[in-house]
């Protein structure tokens, strides 16, 4: 898909905004709970199959070396240790990106060419000083263009919180709008809102507009480093917000949920949530994302699990 573009800035996309917690969780109760109980052992084993090719495999550590990204660039591609499983999907399915700090750009660059694997897995990289964001803007702006020169395609920014915390809409607009013209016309962007960090629901739907209205390709909810990160409630707001954009200008934005997400039952809640509002079309790589490092773990397992006990 192409990278999106800005718009401009409308206050009145912000006004009037109210979210009533206790509706959300009942919304999110009524969307997802009595669709997991249905869901067959050959639907499960296809869910499985389908978090993983939306899954950006994630190593965002301290003591990230060229080793360790190249280890995680190869699960990336190939993801099944076992070998019936290995041999049955070898080459067929794959994570949709790594995603990595801006200086293990190039080694995850290596690594996949090496696979054969670039632009069949994207290379994300975060930036805008992640995880808190609270840098000179032309330093993040630099962190954008160096991981865009090692060859990113993907950008994960992090949004300053306390823009959000004190209402400052518009410079939270321009500063995405920097960041949006740093990644260049063809680098996504994907937007960190650290949900956690945003002080309430309607915060977050704000700040999901102005992302959306700063030419942001996804909107997503956390770092993974705060005390709150991906929630079921907090992604409807999200998604609301996505479904107003998309109402207002044709344009459909991606949702990544981030921190949280670490079992196949989790991944499934949040594809049937998806499946229920934004509809099927929303449940594609262009679209959706996870963000994760050890989803992949149940994922495997899950996988060899299940699909021993149907003999498949």
């Amino acid at each position: 898909m192409k990278a999106n573009v800005e718009i401009p800035y409308d206050a009145k996309h912000l006004a009037n905004v109210r979210v009533n917690l206790s509706c959300v969780v009942r919304s999110v109760d009524l969307l997802t709970s009595a669709l997991i109980k249905r869901v067959s052992e050959q639907e499960f084993l296809a869910y499985t199959l389908q978090a993983l090719q939306l899954t950006d495999l994630t190593t965002l550590a301290g003591d990230d070396t060229d080793a360790n990204v190249t280890r995680l660039c190869f699960r990336a591609a190939y993801p099944f240790a076992d070998p019936v499983a290995h041999a049955r999907l070898r080459g067929k399915v794959h994570t949709a990106a790594v995603c990595v700090y801006p200086t293990r750009v190039p080694d995850a660059y290596r690594a996949l060419k090496a696979l054969g694997m670039v632009g069949s897995i994207q290379i994300a990289s975060v930036a805008t000083g992640f995880p808190s964001g609270s840098y000179p803007l032309e330093t993040r702006l630099q962190e954008i263009r160096y991981a865009v020169e090692q060859g990113a395609t993907e950008i994960d920014i992090v949004i300053d919180r306390s823009l959000v915390l004190t209402g400052r809409w518009v410079e939270l607009y321009d500063e995405i709008v920097a960041m949006r013209k740093a990644c260049g016309e063809t680098v996504h962007l994907k937007a960190i809102l650290g949900i956690g960090e945003c002080g309430t629901m309607v915060n977050v739907y704000k700040a999901s507009m102005v992302a959306m209205m700063a030419g942001s390709d996804f909107i997503k909810t956390s770092t993974g480093k705060e005390a709150v990160n991906a929630t079921l409630p907090v992604g409807l707001v999200m998604i609301r917000a996505i479904q107003k954009f998309y109402r207002l200008t044709g344009k459909k934005i991606g949702l990544k949920p981030a921190g949280g997400v670490r079992t196949v039952r989790d991944a499934i809640a949040w594809m049937i949530m998806i499946r229920e509002t934004l509809g099927e079309e929303w449940l594609k790589p262009e679209l959706f994302r996870f963000g994760a490092s050890g989803l992949l773990d149940d994922i495997e397992k899950q996988y060899y699990t299940v699909s021993k006990r149907l003999g498949v």
